[in-house]
């Protein structure tokens, strides 16, 4: 892909303009919601500045958390919260997006940061919590109190509470840190948080090389399949401690994920911004053999979750569509 930085406030990096026209192209021909067979389709969040800003979307008069929700779920059938995972969620927030959304449309949420062993904003937590952390804007989670991470685990599981209840609850993703390697140690972490969701849908994703290492691959699939917790199959930059190989795999026959963080290898292993470490646009060509190891994939597992996190301008959006287009020829 061809980048050029813009100026835009927001970050967003241009892709070259023939790559954008032939994703535009193919995403007219995708089904509306994004959803094909047992395949449900959608983008890591729907209020991304990027995306509102790029204005290649939402209509002009869709200006509202609302209108925005609503126009969204007329084009996909899956959303992936990932602001669960800088601030708890809340119920009240909840109930708005069940009454939002179709009845069939279904949420995967992201975790909570000290959910999974990363540090935590202190200064996004409610501040009766806030008042038990160490004077810090940001605190490991090694150095949270066991009575705080308790509260968060109950807190998380209370604010998206709405959404089970209304059977709009798709997997909550526990995405481990880059450093978290496959270690004894690590895996009863897993075990841990798996074990505090009980009677809810998990998918597990890692960020460590190791736990896709060849020799120990097929164990780790079996480990998962034992927790009931799906395992995340990703598209990301290749041959980076931070960088999981592109296996495609089912763990948990209920369900299989797959996530897209984009192609950028320049910047995969670097401290960069979000919108620059994900600004990457696939194109067709590039999406086509996933299309059939999503296929493959829900003749495996009775339901699959595919979400694209490239969130930069509308290039999420493109994605999703253009794999729900190609699946649907990948089905006939």
């Amino acid at each position: 892909m061809s980048e050029r930085p813009t100026s835009s406030s927001i970050g967003a990096i241009e892709c070259d303009p023939d790559r954008l026209a032939a994703a535009t192209a193919l995403a007219e021909r995708a089904p509306r919601p994004a959803r094909v067979r047992n395949v449900l389709v959608g983008t890591a969040g729907w209020t991304d500045p990027g995306l509102i800003a790029s204005g290649r979307f939402y209509p002009r008069d869709a200006r509202s958390a609302e209108d925005r929700l609503r126009y969204y779920g007329r084009h996909f059938s899956l959303v992936e919260v990932d602001a669960t995972y800088y601030v708890l969620p809340s119920a009240p927030t909840a109930r708005l997006w069940v009454e939002r959304t179709p009845s069939d449309f279904v949420f995967d949420i992201k975790a909570f940061s000290l959910l999974t062993g990363h540090a935590v904003d202190a200064t996004r937590l409610p501040s009766d919590l806030r008042a038990a952390l160490p004077e810090s804007a940001r605190v490991a989670a090694d150095r949270v109190p066991d009575e705080v991470l308790e509260a968060c685990w109950e807190r998380f599981v209370y604010g998206i509470s709405p959404l089970r209840e209304a059977n709009k609850l798709g997997a909550i993703l526990l995405q481990f840190p880059p450093w978290f390697d496959a270690t004894r140690g690590h895996a009863k972490v897993v075990e841990r948080a798996r074990a505090r969701l009980e009677g809810h849908a998990v998918s597990i994703e890692f960020r460590h090389a190791s736990w896709g290492e060849p020799a120990r691959f097929d164990r780790v699939v079996h480990w998962l399949r034992e927790l009931r917790a799906a395992y995340v199959c990703v598209d990301e930059p290749q041959g980076h401690a931070n960088s999981m190989p592109a296996h495609v795999a089912v763990a948990d026959r209920s369900l299989a994920v797959a996530r897209f963080h984009g192609r950028r290898e320049a910047v995969w292993d670097k401290a960069v911004s979000v919108q620059e470490k994900y600004a990457y646009l696939y194109s067709p060509e590039e999406l086509a053999p996933w299309s059939n190891a999503v296929a493959t994939l829900s003749g495996e597992a009775e339901s699959v979750h595919v979400v694209f996190n490239n969130c930069n301008s509308n290039y999420a959006v493109l994605g999703a569509k253009d794999l729900t287009a190609e699946l649907v020829d990948a089905f006939r």
